[in-house]
């Protein structure tokens, strides 16, 4: 039996101290895995997220175990990566983040997949 996939509602969130300007928030998961839905084999990526805050941060360690609750989940490179957006934008509300999944060859073949979004 599966658990059910991460929810936003995971990512914990705290007050942005300089939210009257614009920075870059660079975070780098080198240790990402999921299942390939196909074959069950694990699938390893280096997900990147970058985003501007606005009146929220989001808590690093709660995103970490959010990103490890994909671990046993099988889903396709471009659906993670849009679920990890798409969740990281409800969590933290930011001006602009981009996800960027490099996941590792297999069979011949990498993938990289970008999702952007801004207000």
């Amino acid at each position: 039996m599966s658990n059910p996939p991460p929810s936003y509602t995971e990512i914990e969130v705290v007050k942005n101290q300089y939210s009257d300007r614009d920075y870059l928030v660079k975070i780098s998961i080198p240790e990402f895995t999921c299942v390939c839905p196909k074959t069950g084999h694990p699938d390893f990526a280096i997900i990147e997220i970058n985003y501007i805050p606005d009146a929220l941060i989001v808590e690093l360690k709660s995103l970490k175990l959010y990103l490890q609750g994909f671990r046993n989940m099988g889903i396709f490179h471009e659906a993670v990566t849009n679920k990890i957006i798409d969740d990281f934008r409800l969590a933290c509300k930011p001006r602009r983040v981009d996800v960027v999944g490099q996941f590792n060859p297999r069979g011949g073949i990498s993938t990289v997949v970008e999702a952007h979004w801004s207000e």
